[in-house]
């Protein structure tokens, strides 16, 4: 009797093995119930989080107003940079500066050319009538040679003061196209600017609290940028 029953439990076994050996005729597969997620993956050395596209701002660079562009056209011609960055009003002033530097160039090299022609006229031969700076010469007849001297040399360094500042003037407004370019034209622009007003609630300080008025109503104004 107990082999009859051992007998029965061994066939019973390896039947089921068999039937799990059974190849599906279906063909059919059962897709896997576990799925593993995978986090999204971010640019290489990058920590910020994911942007929502439907939340992203959208900016306005100017990427075509190029600092270096504006420094070579006023390098060139004076003016022209703060005309490329849209800055007219500073015109006039470039030129009414240089205008006035070129006029005292022009006024102290006159004077210098008449004050070393008669310097050459007393130590050589005197002028004749009809040589250039003539009349000038008998008006200077009785102006000793040192105070002649020392006007000469003062039209000189007068005229070559007057042509550094010139140059000075030329280079600083090269500068200052440069500085328009780089630090107010090449930054983004957000169209997306706007405030917000709400009430709220201002905290007074210590000293100014007493029993009834720790706090005071105000407004609060958030700019979006």
């Amino acid at each position: 009797m107990y082999k009859f029953l051992f007998f029965l439990a061994v066939s019973a076994f390896f039947i089921s093995a068999a039937q799990a050996q059974v190849v599906d005729s279906t063909g059919s597969k059962k897709s896997d119930t576990l799925k593993v997620k995978h986090p999204v993956k971010t640019p290489s050395g990058s920590f910020a989080p994911k942007i929502d596209p439907a939340k992203e701002k959208i900016y306005h660079p100017d990427s075509t107003h190029i600092p270096h562009k504006a420094v070579m056209h006023s390098l060139m011609i004076p003016g022209w940079g703060q005309v490329y960055n849209r800055r007219w009003w500073k015109v006039p002033l470039i030129y009414g500066g240089l205008g006035l530097l070129t006029s005292a160039i022009i006024y102290n090299q006159h004077y210098y050319k008449e004050y070393l022609t008669l310097s050459r006229y007393r130590q050589g031969t005197p002028p004749n009538p009809g040589d250039p700076y003539y009349t000038e010469y008998n008006l200077y007849k009785d102006v000793p040679d040192a105070n002649l001297s020392d006007a000469r040399e003062n039209s000189r360094r007068n005229r070559d003061l007057s042509i550094l500042g010139f140059l000075a003037v030329w280079g600083i407004q090269a500068i200052d196209a440069y500085i328009d370019a780089k630090f107010i034209h090449s930054y983004t622009v957000d169209n997306n600017l706007s405030f917000k007003v709400a009430p709220g609630i201002i905290n007074q300080p210590v000293y100014a609290q007493g029993a009834n008025n720790a706090y005071i109503p105000g407004i609060k104004v958030t700019f979006t940028f």
